[in-house]
């Protein structure tokens, strides 16, 4: 056995070999491109996804020429082909939010229950550098900004879509003595925010030792609330960004019930090996259809363009049970 900060024995552990089999990467790969958008931009990358009146929405990060991002909107009907795509930006840097300077990136969207609209976490460049910032939307046409939630440098954030105990929470990454964990954070308001505590360490010497952050938005099974993050490991030619999972209590995210010994996807495939940024899956939203239990995650490739890949959720919950607690 071990705990999350993988103190376990050598050696593969059970489970390790479904681990890889687990997503399957579309056909249509990539389905989203330069080529595909409707005005000149430099690369489209790490999409935040929600079900939007029966559709699939992405709200993608596009880099302009000049080297700054915004986020456009591309829907679909079935999530996989046919993508409709906003004629101009649907979230941008405005002067009135310091914070956003140089542009903002890397949507996590999830629904409100409470309060009945989308809240869209995203990441605001400013001259201090990276932080996270929050919008909310019913429509995804006009958003109300509330501008930074805590201070930089800090990226990868996620609100929960639900309270626990009257208060959200926030999953988000901050760089604090120069090491990159996943922190947890709680508040009653969505302005003040307290009780940060570490999530999810890095495991040096692991596949995840350099640097780890959320993926897509929290998913709430009857598991427990499904966590999809990113690892980094440092090579001598450079970085390679893998994809985890872990499995939280559904009452009380800060205990961690599972997480997975080994990395469930990799780059592999050219668009994810050769790009602006080598050897990058970077899933930053996630869609479940409710009829099927198909898992789709919506990722960045090599920090220049958009691809799928699916994954049956059971199987995906099945594996995580199998993992150390």
């Amino acid at each position: 056995m071990t705990d999350h900060n993988g103190q376990i024995p050598p050696g593969p552990q059970p489970g390790d070999h479904r681990a890889g089999t687990l997503f399957v990467r579309s056909r249509n790969n990539p389905i989203l491109t330069v080529e595909t958008w409707p005005y000149p931009t430099s690369s489209v990358f790490n999409p935040g996804a929600a079900l939007v009146d029966g559709e699939t929405l992405l709200l993608v990060r596009v880099e302009d020429l000049r080297g700054f991002s915004h986020l456009t909107a591309a829907r679909s009907k079935d999530g996989k082909t046919d993508w409709r795509i906003d004629p101009e930006p649907t979230l941008v840097s405005e002067r009135g939010h310091r914070e956003e300077q140089w542009g903002v990136e890397d949507p996590r969207i999830v629904w409100l229950e409470d309060r009945q609209e989308y809240a869209v976490t995203y990441v605001s460049f400013s001259p201090g550098g990276p932080l996270v910032s929050l919008a909310t939307t019913k429509d995804f046409h006009t958003f109300t900004k509330y501008g930074p939630l805590v201070p930089p440098e800090d990226k990868d954030a996620s609100l929960f879509p639900r309270c626990f105990g009257g208060r959200y929470a926030l999953i988000h990454r901050p760089i604090i003595r120069g090491e990159a964990h996943i922190w947890l954070s709680l508040s009653p308001d969505l302005k003040h925010w307290g009780d940060h505590r570490v999530l999810l360490p890095t495991r040096p010497g692991w596949w995840d030792g350099r640097r780890v952050g959320l993926g897509t938005q929290p998913i709430e099974t009857p598991e427990g609330w499904l966590i999809i993050y990113h690892g980094v490991r440092a090579t001598g030619s450079g970085s390679i960004y893998r994809v985890g999972l872990a499995l939280l209590d559904l009452d009380d995210p800060c205990k961690i019930i599972r997480r997975s010994p080994a990395w469930v996807f990799g780059p592999r495939e050219p668009y994810e090996r050769v790009g602006d940024v080598d050897d990058v899956v970077f899933p930053t939203g996630a869609v479940l259809d409710p009829d099927t239990n198909e898992l789709r995650i919506y990722y960045g490739a090599a920090d220049d363009m958009v691809a799928l890949a699916t994954a049956n959720l059971d199987e995906v919950i099945d594996y995580l049970k199998s993992c150390p607690g």
